[in-house]
Parts: structure tokens; C-alpha cells; sequence
């Protein structure tokens, strides 16, 4: 049995975002949200489900937060629902909504945890939605100036920063594929939404820097990791272009100033432009402290004329499958991050997400026996191990999620969390994916 050791200041945590988790939709003069308006439009989300309660996060902090100790995580990542501090976007700051975030972190500070805070996690005021959202750049100006708000509120006290998550689920996801909101099916307006997140997000970044936060700042996307199935040329490219649609379309702005040209070609073919203003692609390379990296993923592909967006096909190779149907790839997770430092450099970097879904039951003695996530975490940090023992700059890891929570277009049908919500009376219990992360932390490492 080989010892896998993790380094001494190496950050474990576990996260959440605000609208899966918090409920409390209509208090203490939140405004609506464009997952509020999706999730109650018929037919939208499985069972016809919606965030109006979740996991009533909003009035139960204080026994998350306790759960979070007792795991003895070093930080939590969670996010701020940007219509609880303008609820209509922009104009009066709401100092409730501000207030319960103070409450939040205070908690979190006093049982000695870091909060690691997310400023977009998909919650956009509805307001802004109905002006055009992120396709407007108005909205880019409103971002920051929520951004400045939350900044000077909480400098000193979160020293961790993310402007947003998951730009590929903002743009893609919910604007070309539709799945989520606001459920837009348009490729033009998707690269549209991509480029101004990433402009509203070095924007942020500007501001950060210039109001002297104390702290870190960066920003997460979700990468997949897509390998050719043969050597083919044409396999070689078309898994290359499914995995750009991922990673370089993101990871080049951010860190290039520049669009991968391959992409930009593909794009321009189905008759999609990217509208590049006089200094975007400075704002969005602005220097960021570290990159978040959400990974849940990956696959073959091969080359079939009319698949998809980029001719590729996914082959099935053998995987082991998620209650999401999402391949188990381990391995995937090395490879990515080993990439990442190969084609970006040594930029510091925290897996923000990283989990699987699973059909769970609570036993009759209030337990979850969630073997198979449990092995899947297990399966993950040796992967996490290796990438550092190979010189990769890999920091920290935050599991997916904290709760069961709403799944956004699957509602509460789809379970990622270590700790087992009862949607019925809200009650928390612990799965044993949680024991044996506790153990994790608590040993600095697992045996194998």
C-alpha cells in the first residue's frame, strides 16, 4: 500500500452556489433572477422544479457552516447572488442582501475558515436579462459596479476572489444549447455573451487592482479533457476543435489576449464573428492570481461530417458512468492540468469543482452509503497527487458540492452533494463521500 501525502498548506474545500442552495427568493428585497423567470416557465426544468426554497440556505448558514467545520475544510467557496445587492441590477444597493453575506462570512471567519467567494454563478438580475443581458455591454459596466460594492464591503475579509463561473455554461450552455438560462438557441449571441463575460471580467479584475483589495483574484472555467480516438488527422482535429469549444476558447483570453485562430476560422464558416472592440483583449488578459479549474470529465472523439457544431463524435470507450451519464475520467483530470501549466505557464491553480452525481438513499439509521462517489473522490486526489508530485502548481481542491442542492435544468432530481439534503424538512445528514474526505483532510493524505 503505497502513502500519497499532500503538501502541508495545500487548501481542501467544498463549494456551492447561490441560487442552488440558498431559497429565500422573494426576502429582504432580493430581486429576481433569470434562473428565477426559467425555472418557473413550464417545462424548463425537471418536475417543474425551481430555487424558490432549495436547500433554505439563506435561514440554515449557521448549520452549513458547522458541517463545514466539522469536515475541517480550510475554505469554502460559495457565491453572491448579485440581485440580492441590486435587485434590479443596477441604482439602490440592498443592505440586506449585503448583510447576509456579512453574517455568512463572519460565521465562516469565526470557525476558522476562508471564504472563497464567486461573483457571477449564473444568477443574473432579471432587469438586465430584459435589456439584452450579457449580450449588452451595459450589463459589463453594471457588473463591475456590483463588483466595486462587494469588493470595498468584504475587503479584508475575503482574500479570495472569482469573478466568474463557468463561461462556457454562461454562453454556450445557456445561449446556444438552451438548457439553461435564459435558454436562448442562437451561436451568434452565445459568442457574443463569452466575449463580454470575459471583458466584464478583466474589467473587474481593473478594479480590484485599482481599489487595492487585499487578496487574490481569478476566475474559473469548466475544462473537459477530449482526446482523439485515432491518429487520424481528421480525428486529431476534430477532437481538438470539441476540445477548444471547452478550454482554448476560454483559456486564450484569459491568458493570451487572443482567440485561438483555428476556432475563429470555424466560427466565421457558420457565419459567426467575434466583435472585438479597440481593447477587449487587453481587459480580458489582464494578469489574475490563479485559475480555477472545474472538472467533471472528458471523452474520444472522432471525426463524422455534420456531428454537432465540430464534426466530432464521441465514442464510448469503456467508462464508467455517473447518474449524470458523464464518462469517469481520472486520468482526464492529470492530463488537463498538466496542460494547463504546459500551455499557460505557472500560473497557480485551484480545482474549484470536482464531484460526481449518484442516485442516493437515506438509510433507515439516517445514513448514505454513496460508495461509488466516495471511490470517485478517491480516484480524483490521486490524480490531484500525482499532477503535484509533477511539478503542476496545484494549490487547492474544492469538492462539488457541499449539499444536494438544486441541479439547475435537472432540479432536485440529480444529487452531487456530500452531505444529503431531505428536500421535505431540510434536514442534513452527512453520506459517507463526506467520512472519507474528513479523513482525507484530517490525515494530509490517503493510502492506496
Amino acid at each position: 500500500m503505497a502513502r500519497l501525502d499532500f503538501p502541508k498548506d495545500f487548501v481542501w474545500g467544498t463549494a456551492t452556489a447561490s441560487y442552488q442552495i440558498e431559497g429565500a427568493y422573494q426576502e429582504d428585497g432580493r430581486g429576481l433572477s433569470i434562473w428565477d423567470t426559467f425555472s418557473h416557465t413550464p417545462g424548463k426544468v425537471v418536475n417543474n422544479d425551481n430555487g424558490d426554497v432549495a436547500c433554505d440556505s439563506y435561514h440554515r448558514y449557521e448549520e452549513d457552516v458547522a458541517l463545514l467545520k466539522n469536515l475541517g475544510v480550510k475554505a469554502y467557496r460559495f457565491s453572491i447572488a448579485w440581485p440580492r445587492i441590486f435587485p434590479q441590477g443596477t441604482g439602490e444597493v440592498n443592505e440586506k442582501g449585503l448583510d447576509y453575506y456579512r453574517r455568512v462570512v463572519d460565521a465562516l471567519i469565526a470557525a476558522g475558515i476562508e471564504p472563497c467567494v464567486t461573483l457571477y454563478h449564473w444568477d443574473l438580475p432579471q432587469a438586465l436579462q430584459d435589456k439584452g443581458g450579457w449580450a449588452n455591454r451595459d450589463t459589463i459596466d453594471a457588473f463591475v459596479k456590483y463588483a466595486e460594492v462587494v469588493f470595498k464591503a468584504f475587503d479584508g475579509k475575503i482574500k479570495q476572489w472569482i469573478t466568474f463561473n463557468e463561461t462556457w455554461c454562461v454562453s454556450f450552455l445557456s445561449n446556444y444549447i438552451g438548457a439553461h438560462a435564459p435558454g436562448n438557441t442562437d451561436l451568434q449571441l452565445a459568442v457574443d455573451v463569452a466575449h463580454n463575460c470575459m471583458v466584464a471580467h478583466g474589467q473587474a479584475v481593473k478594479k480590484f487592482r485599482e481599489l487595492g483589495v487585499k487578496g487574490q483574484i481569478g476566475t474559473t472555467h469548466n475544462l473537459y479533457w477530449y482526446e482523439p480516438y485515432s491518429t487520424k488527422p481528421e480525428d486529431v482535429a476534430a477532437a481538438h476543435r470539441n476540445r477548444a469549444y471547452y478550454n482554448e476558447w476560454f483559456m486564450d483570453p484569459t491568458f493570451k489576449g487572443t482567440y485561438p485562430p483555428f476556432m475563429v476560422d470555424w466560427f466565421r464558416e457558420k457565419g459567426v464573428e467575434v466583435k472585438i472592440q479597440p481593447g477587449d483583449l487587453e481587459t480580458m488578459s489582464q494578469p489574475i492570481d490563479f485559475i480555477g479549474i472545474n472538472f467533471y470529465s472528458g471523452g474520444f472523439g472522432r471525426y463524422k461530417k455534420g456531428e454537432g457544431l465540430f464534426d466530432c463524435e464521441e465514442v464510448q470507450v469503456g467508462f464508467d458512468r455517473t447518474f449524470m451519464d458523464w464518462n469517469v475520467y481520472p486520468d482526464g483530470l492529470y492530463k488537463v492540468l498538466s496542460w494547463v501549466k504546459e500551455e499557460y505557464g505557472d500560473i497557480p491553480i485551484y480545482i474549484t469543482e470536482n464531484g460526481a452525481c449518484y442516485e442516493d438513499e437515506l438509510t433507515a439509521d439516517k445514513r448514505v452509503h454513496d460508495v461509488l462517489r466516495a471511490e470517485y473522490y478517491k480516484k480524483h486526489f490521486i490524480q490531484c497527487h500525482r499532477v503535484i508530485e509533477s511539478g503542476v502548481p496545484l494549490k487547492g481542491y474544492f469538492a462539488w458540492s457541499l449539499l444536494d442542492n438544486f441541479e439547475w435544468a435537472e432540479g432536485y432530481k440529480k444529487r452531487f452533494g456530500i452531505v444529503y439534503t431531505n428536500y421535505e424538512t431540510l434536514e442534513r445528514h452527512p453520506k459517507d463521500s463526506y467520512y472519507f474526505i474528513q479523513k482525507v483532510i484530517a490525515d494530509g493524505g490517503l493510502d492506496v
